[in-house]
């Protein structure tokens, strides 16, 4: 059985897990919405329903600084009480997180966050990737969607494979830490320093240096 976009969305929002592992879950049920259900609740990457609601005020900012100062990153981690933010689970997660951060330089925290002018963008010069490249009309906009969900993975911290494990998501670390914990965990904010990262550095023409030394003189 084909397992459409639309499918995948669905189990998404009926879940709150992450894209690749729906996907994954209705490809191993064969398409059956409730048997993904299930099978994503037994891997603990289901958010439990009753969370939803509930607020994660709590939690902590974690900073991680890399390669000797070179690139520095602030990420605020929420959950619902101030006694599971002090535990070495959520610390590891916080840790974890900034750690990924800093390695794969994610743009948002999540897909809603991509502005749609991002979206429509990126989609425009795909869909010119896809033409120059020969690829038949009818089918450049299947292609062009497919492109996208790389696109996410590449600037969503959630959709990102988590760099110490890449077989699953940040989404799912996240998911998997807040079914331990019992209460809702969710990715507030971050921020992601990189030494010189916006300034344009001066090249040095040693010879035109000399050269009006001299005439100086």
């Amino acid at each position: 059985m084909e397992i459409t976009s639309a499918m995948v969305k669905e189990l998404r929002e009926r879940t709150q897990a992450g894209m690749m592992d729906c996907k994954k879950a209705l490809v191993e049920c064969k398409g059956d919405m409730d048997k993904a259900i299930e099978y994503l609740r037994e891997k603990g990457l289901a958010a439990n329903a009753k969370k939803a609601g509930r607020v994660a005020a709590e939690g902590m900012v974690d900073s991680y600084i890399h390669m000797g100062g070179k690139i520095g990153v602030l990420v605020e981690v929420n959950c619902e009480t101030d006694f599971v933010a002090k535990t070495d689970a959520f610390r590891d997660l916080c840790h974890d997180l900034a750690l990924q951060i800093a390695a794969s330089n994610p743009l948002f925290v999540s897909k809603e966050d991509v502005p749609v002018e991002n979206l429509n963008k990126e989609r425009e010069i795909l869909r010119a990737q896809a033409l120059n490249e020969g690829k038949p009309e009818k089918i450049v906009d299947r292609m062009v969607e497919g492109r996208i969900e790389k696109y996410y993975k590449e600037v969503c911290l959630l959709e990102q494979p988590f760099v110490k494990n890449p077989d699953i998501t940040v989404q799912t670390l996240v998911n998997e830490t807040a079914l331990a914990s019992g209460e809702k965990i969710s990715v507030r904010r971050f921020t992601r320093y990189e030494r010189g990262e916006g300034i344009e550095k001066k090249v040095s023409d040693l010879a035109s240096e000399i050269e009006a030394m001299t005439s100086k003189g």
